[in-house]
């Protein structure tokens, strides 16, 4: 009987210190760990102060980067992925309209980056606040300068390089932000005449003449007078805004997307994205995305010319007659990936998404 009860109880011990092993096991077994949604879009910026031609946010040059700083995505930004799955951690979103490394005429740069910490299982968006990254200088010689110096060279110069610049010179000079120097390359006074700090965003105008030649000069000193009344003509160069006229009024301010979604109910405005599919019905993935194309009725656009899904699509109503003719991907498959702009009336549903109906014009990119 003793040996039955200390049976019993040697297996009740070895059940309980099974059951903690488990537990304790079980406590030891990692979290499964998802995957995050990483996406990026540029903000709505309003509108910049200045008339300029501003680049094609298409054309800008994108790159994202993973925690240790390997590249998941490095190209134009129109052809970007929409979104990338990715694992829990901090990436980094860097797009510029070009690259500039070395001083250049008529070259600014805009862009932005964002640091983006993507959680499991969740969605994180970079929005990309573009703005101007480098800095510019434009001089303007006055008669005085000219005629005292008539056959001089002149240029301005950084550490990154330098730059001619002649008295007819009308273009402004791009340098990255820091000290930037006017040289005088003449035979009487060579030398530095100037050196200023350039700042991003920054546009720096100088008027440069001489002061008169008096006898109690000696040797006729050179004096360089800066024009006060222009030398600091800066702005801030916003990337985004709209130029002349009311957004969506014509084809260089269109509505982008976007801003297209946010505009419904508007009549005869343009719009402007790529043709990325046909062949739309009402289900919620009812879009076509790939040749061959049944429908000459309608198709979509999107921001980026990558985009396959419908709901980040604008839905586009062909009309019989010259549109449909021209625009159907049916006789026209080389049509897909380019871009459009429209002028038609903007409604909040077409086949289940925002669209764009009654086009009465268009031009292809």
């Amino acid at each position: 009987m003793k040996n039955s009860i200390r049976i019993l109880s040697d297996l009740f011990v070895a059940g309980i210190l099974i059951l903690c092993a488990v537990s304790a096991s079980c406590n030891k077994i990692p979290v499964e760990v998802q995957q995050g949604t990483l996406g990026w879009s540029f903000a709505a910026l309003p509108p910049s102060r200045t008339v300029m031609e501003l680049p094609d946010t298409d054309d800008f040059v994108l790159e994202v980067r993973d925690p240790d700083g390997k590249p998941l995505y490095e190209g134009t930004y129109g052809a970007s992925p929409e979104k990338l799955l990715v694992d829990p951690g901090s990436y980094t979103v860097k797009v510029v309209s070009r690259i500039f490394s070395a001083p250049a005429f008529d070259a600014p740069q805009f862009g932005d980056e964002k640091v983006v910490v993507v959680k499991s299982g969740a969605v994180a968006k970079a929005v990309l606040n573009c703005t101007q990254l480098n800095a510019g200088i434009r001089l303007n010689f006055l008669p005085e300068f000219r005629e005292r110096f008539p056959s001089a060279s002149v240029s301005v110069s950084s550490s990154d390089g330098s730059l001619p610049y002649s008295y007819s010179e009308k273009r402004t000079a791009f340098f990255k932000p820091g000290p930037v120097s006017v040289i005088l390359e003449d035979n009487d006074a060579p030398g530095t005449l100037m050196t200023r700090y350039l700042s991003a965003r920054e546009i720096l105008s100088v008027g440069i003449t001489c002061a008169p030649e008096t006898e109690t000069a000696s040797g006729g000193e050179l004096t360089i007078v800066v024009d006060t009344a222009r030398l600091w003509n800066s702005e801030d160069f916003v990337f985004g805004g709209a130029q002349e006229g009311t957004p969506g009024t014509s084809p260089e301010n269109a509505y982008g997307i976007s801003q297209a979604k946010e505009h419904l109910g508007e009549s005869a405005v343009w719009v402007t994205g790529f043709i990325v599919g046909g062949d739309l019905s009402s289900t919620k993935n009812g879009v076509s995305f790939a040749a061959p194309f049944e429908s000459r009725t309608n198709l979509v656009i999107a921001a980026r010319s990558s985009v396959t899904e419908k709901a980040s699509c604008l839905s586009v109503q062909l009309l019989k007659g010259k549109i449909r003719d021209d625009l159907n991907l049916v006789d026209h498959p080389e049509l897909l990936g380019r871009k459009v702009f429209l002028k038609g009336n903007l409604v909040s549903s077409y086949y289940g998404i925002p669209g764009i109906q009654g086009i009465s014009e268009y031009i292809i990119k």
